[in-house]
């Protein structure tokens, strides 16, 4: 198990249970009340730091490495999942992966960034940074979907697409805002989750939807707290004041009608019962899935653009 350092108190406290479990194996001592006792320290304890965690601290959550990742919830929500590669142009991006999967029998379109979960997985998935091949391959799968009239899910977890000279070469501005473009207009409903880091441009490029959750400890912004830190103050010192600043938790997303709602997750983030979390987000794509697919299509997708049009707040000046 690994604990963040604002988990410092609980580690302390499953540290002690491990002790008195250790014990009572070696012995013939009656260990069982004080086992209890530390249990419910526990719970009281991980309710109380859970229900005060700031901006910074979710950002440390959303990126926790035992936080489940798309392929993760593909695995356990999905009856069915064909895995599709390539975009055709170049080669196949193993930051994003996507394919046709069955969700309580219903078809859809699955498609989220990838990270790693070891050390040779995050280089092999780029961690989770895309590069243009990874986003036209991403709207080759959703073209496919609308021509059999699928939906399509996104899962969103990215620090930003990738920023190599590479990537810029190949048309990376290009790949996401041609995204952009075609998912405001795409004829199928379209889901959006994300379920870590919602980070700029990267997070865009599969974010457009007709409507766009978060899990609950995650963010959403055009910059992270490091990155803002370092633009501000010249340091990455002042990232919790960087992430306090940029209001980019799923409460304050919301509150700027940004999203359209949260996805609560198990006390202790998504990591500590990654069953439970999967099981919860299942039921909710079904459930916007099936209100979405009763309004027509041309009808969805002008509220879709109307949708974004109204984000932001701007006035008029002669």
């Amino acid at each position: 198990m690994i604990f963040m350092e604002f988990e410092k108190p609980l580690e302390i406290l499953y540290d002690q249970l491990e002790k008195v479990k250790k014990v009572a194996e070696e012995s013939d001592i009656d260990m069982s009340e004080k086992i209890v006792e530390i249990q419910q320290r526990i719970e009281a304890k991980r309710l109380e730091i859970y229900s005060n965690l700031t901006g910074w601290q979710r950002v440390q959550l959303s990126r926790h490495p035992e936080r489940p990742y798309t392929l993760n919830y593909i695995n356990a929500m999905c009856e069915e999942f064909i895995e599709m590669h390539g975009d055709r142009y170049v080669k196949d991006d193993k930051a994003i992966v996507g394919g046709l999967a069955k969700l309580n029998g219903q078809a859809i379109m699955i498609i989220g960034h990838q990270k790693g979960h070891s050390t040779k997985q995050r280089q092999f998935r780029n961690f989770g940074m895309a590069n243009p091949d990874g986003y036209r391959k991403a709207l080759r799968l959703m073209k496919l979907a609308e021509k059999f009239s699928i939906p399509v899910v996104t899962l969103i977890d990215t620090p930003g697409a990738f920023p190599g000279i590479e990537a810029e070469e190949r048309g990376q501005a290009e790949a996401i805002a041609k995204n952009l473009f075609e998912m405001s207009q795409l004829k199928v409903p379209i889901l959006c989750y994300i379920i870590g880091e919602g980070a700029s441009g990267g997070a865009l490029g599969i974010g457009v939807g007709d409507q766009v959750f978060m899990l609950e400890n995650t963010w959403y912004s055009v910059i992270s707290p490091e990155s803002c830190s370092s633009i501000l103050w010249r340091s990455w010192d002042f990232k919790e004041k960087a992430a306090d600043a940029l209001k980019l938790t799923a409460d304050h997303m919301a509150k700027f009608g940004l999203i359209d709602g949260i996805v609560q997750e198990p006390v202790g983030g998504a990591h500590s019962n990654a069953e439970e979390m999967a099981a919860s987000l299942k039921q909710h794509i079904l459930d916007h899935l099936e209100k979405l697919s009763k309004i027509d299509s041309d009808l969805r997708v002008t509220q879709r653009i109307e949708k974004y049009e109204k984000m932001g707040r701007f006035q008029e000046v002669e």
